[in-house]
């Protein structure tokens, strides 16, 4: 039986609010509805994961003001981006937009990369169209809370034959544990279009606790190649909950790098749902864990399209008394003949108490396809360690070599140099290096 969650809002308080924001008539009865849900909803049932033993109260509050762009990035990102070029990026802070661009010559195409309050409102056919229909209010408490609640976010919408090189890059930094925090993405992908897209969670001098339930919403339509990036760096006061999910049409393809590297606890869901025939996922997780965190990351990916192919890696490093729950799941549906399904689960651990359960599952009804799975959870490799130090290395960076070779299938695949070394200094000061 799961607690009953206190709603951070009621329902007149909810209308009101989107209305003083300008809120599109049907954005406000989606929220309104989304509501009623969350009350009648119970939480999502993770494996071995007891949601309804950790805090969720801790929304903040939602305010209808909304801060003017100042264009004027805060100091404790500008190490993130590069503003020398033209690159295409926005940020928020605490749910506020305060920085935006995307180049001339890319709007002249047909893109769209703007905040998605304002997108709703300028854009509200498009929204309205893809907004919560691939993770649905009606699935869980979270998922209805979300649509309800959801506070700042992006839209990036490319159009057909629109191939982008540069990555165009999010960043949502909180910074203040008194408002909601729930950003939104929705990335629409025409047929036959490429984008990349990178986001970054980022919180600093949290003066209290605060929930963040997050979704992201992937179109990738026929013959389209997405990739997506985001790093997660929520620090211990922050619970971070977020449903990733992508659907992908005929010969499109998806590609998810992950890097959990939040300080309190944690779960996520990476789905990718191969609607079409060739379709294709790709999807890389690293996590690590520290002090007494709570993780649980699960990788899935639904096949439903013939000849569609699913690969999965996933990396875990705990350390201390941090627990780790790491799930990869194939399911391939009836009928998608000539499915291939593939995934690795890996846990490292660096400390007694530690503890890791990687749980590789495959679901598979239909007899014409290829599937497998590895998983492993153990310690450092000691002949390794060995086999380093014989050749004069210093036990301590022999372990950090060990580490970095078991997490670099992810690492490597940042597609932004910035993000890049983000990451790898997450790591070292994750595990104390």
């Amino acid at each position: 039986m799961t607690t009953q969650t206190v709603l951070p809002v009621e329902a007149e308080q909810l209308k009101n609010l989107s209305a003083k924001r300008g809120e599109p008539a049907w954005l406000t009865e989606s929220r309104s509805r989304a509501l009623q849900l969350a009350a009648e909803l119970e939480l999502p049932k993770l494996e071995k994961t007891r949601l309804d033993r950790w805090d969720l109260n801790n929304y903040g509050e939602l305010s209808a003001a909304r801060k003017e762009k100042s264009q004027q990035l805060p100091d404790s990102i500008t190490s993130l981006v590069d503003l020398t070029d033209q690159s295409n990026l926005l940020v928020q802070r605490n749910s506020d937009t305060v920085f935006t661009r995307l180049a001339p010559e890319l709007a002249a195409k047909g893109v769209i990369f703007t905040d998605l309050e304002t997108a709703a409102r300028e854009h509200g056919d498009l929204v309205q169209k893809y907004l919560h229909t691939a993770v649905k209010p009606e699935e869980n408490q979270l998922a209805a809370l979300h649509a309800a609640l959801w506070n700042g976010g992006v839209f990036l919408y490319v159009p057909k034959n629109v191939e982008i090189d540069a990555p165009l890059q999010s960043i949502f930094l909180l910074d203040e544990a008194g408002a909601v925090f729930a950003p939104h993405v929705l990335i629409v992908a025409e047929a036959n279009s490429k984008v990349t897209y990178v986001d970054n969670y980022i919180s600093v001098n949290l003066g209290g606790k605060i929930v963040h339930n997050g979704s992201a919403e992937v179109f990738v339509k026929p013959g389209a190649k997405v990739q997506f990036a985001t790093v997660h760096h929520l620090g211990e006061q922050a619970t971070d909950l977020i449903f990733r999910r992508a659907i992908v049409e005929n010969d499109g393809s998806i590609e998810w790098i992950v890097g959990e590297m939040n300080g309190g606890d944690s779960a996520s869901e990476t789905l990718s749902i191969l609607q079409g025939n060739g379709s294709s996922s790709d999807a890389k997780v690293i996590a690590v864990g520290s002090g007494s965190q709570r993780l649980n990351y699960t990788t899935k990916a639904v096949h439903y399209g013939k000849s569609s192919s699913s690969q999965m890696i996933t990396r875990g490093v705990m350390r201390e008394s941090a627990t780790a729950i790491i799930n990869g799941i194939t399911k391939i549906e009836k009928g998608a003949t000539k499915a291939d399904g593939q995934q690795t689960e890996k846990v490292l651990m660096l400390s007694p108490k530690a503890r890791g359960d990687a749980n590789p599952i495959l679901l598979i009804d239909e007899d014409d396809v290829t599937a497998g799975h590895a998983a492993s959870v153990g310690q450092v490799n000691p002949e390794q360690i060995y086999y380093l130090m014989s050749r004069g290395i210093t036990r301590a960076e022999a372990e950090r070599l060990v580490i970095y070779g078991f997490l670099a299938p992810v690492v490597s695949d940042i597609p932004l140099e910035p993000l890049q070394k983000q990451l790898q200094a997450l790591v070292e000061r994750k595990l104390g290096q």
